[in-house]
């Protein structure tokens, strides 16, 4: 830009016009200019590039109001559509599956959740690897749709709160040690037994045993004696008819002579005694062991 400077003379008057002799240039000429030109010019380049980039991972990432990709923003919190992996651990409140389908948690290793307290201390851990599954807590409770504890694991106790425990193996159910129970019975149509193959078998209660059995047989089987002990009380036998078939019977040898044998005798009360055998019956209707 060049300042030119004018002074107003009258007419007829001839004075010198002063010479230029302060003239300012001003702007950016030559080589600086065509810099700051490539120097805009590569801010729009970069400008439009980071635009289209922005764009694109928008596209790609499925970006819109409601959430990204599969996840949505609800009222209700998060909601993921289809399947989604996780790299490091995901801490939430509460996690459902959609009403007409499924939860599925799948790992390569195993799938482990835990339960921590506040000051971030482990207090529950459920483990489910490729050959066990291992629950780590004071108590393991399984309840019904109702709320009702149908299975529950201490350190003292284990508690089965069925109405029927069923037990499906071939070989039945092995006990180490003692069972207490108030009843044990058979499915229907089945047989029940109780075996002891190398001990004792012991049935105990404080008001009494009763074995029953609507259709068949009771069989007591032992390898050695099988004993009917009552501390306090008798031992009743009410059938119709109670057969021994395997006693051993005597032959009639001389007066006097009992061969080791005895006779069962029978009071008018039903109580059973042992009497000398003899020829003939020593049972004595009015013996001093009815009295």
């Amino acid at each position: 830009m060049v300042r030119e400077q004018y002074m107003t003379t009258t007419p007829g008057t001839s004075l010198e016009r002063p010479k230029n002799e302060y003239v300012y240039k001003i702007g950016i000429y030559g080589w600086r200019k065509r810099c700051l030109y490539l120097f805009v010019l590569l801010l729009l380049i970069i400008l439009v590039v980071n635009f289209s980039l922005t764009i694109w991972i928008l596209k790609v990432m499925w970006f819109s109001p409601t959430g990204m990709g599969h996840l949505r923003v609800t009222k209700e919190g998060l909601r993921l559509e289809g399947e989604s992996e996780f790299l490091f651990p995901l801490y939430a409140k509460e996690i459902h599956s959609r009403v007409d389908s499924s939860l599925l948690l799948q790992s390569t290793h195993n799938v482990t959740v835990n339960a921590r307290n506040s000051n971030g201390e482990v207090t529950g851990r459920l483990n489910v690897g490729p050959k066990m599954v291992e629950f780590h807590s004071q108590q393991f409770q399984i309840n019904s749709k109702d709320g009702k504890p149908l299975f529950t694991v201490d350190e003292n106790e284990v508690v089965i709160g069925t109405d029927k425990l069923r037990v499906t193996g071939p070989e039945g159910a092995l006990f180490e040690h003692s069972v207490e129970t108030p009843l044990v019975k058979a499915e229907a149509f089945k047989q029940l037994r109780l075996e002891s193959p190398t001990r004792s078998l012991s049935m105990d209660a404080p008001r009494g045993i009763n074995i029953k059995a609507q259709v068949g047989n009771i069989e007591a089987l032992s390898q050695m004696d099988i004993k009917l002990h009552s501390s306090d009380g008798v031992l009743l036998l009410d059938a119709e008819t109670v057969r021994l078939p395997k006693l051993p019977e005597g032959t009639r040898g001389g007066s006097g002579i009992s061969q080791g044998l005895y006779e069962i005798c029978v009071c008018p009360d039903g109580k059973l005694y042992l009497s000398v055998a003899g020829v003939g019956s020593t049972c004595q209707e009015y013996s001093r062991v009815c009295q």
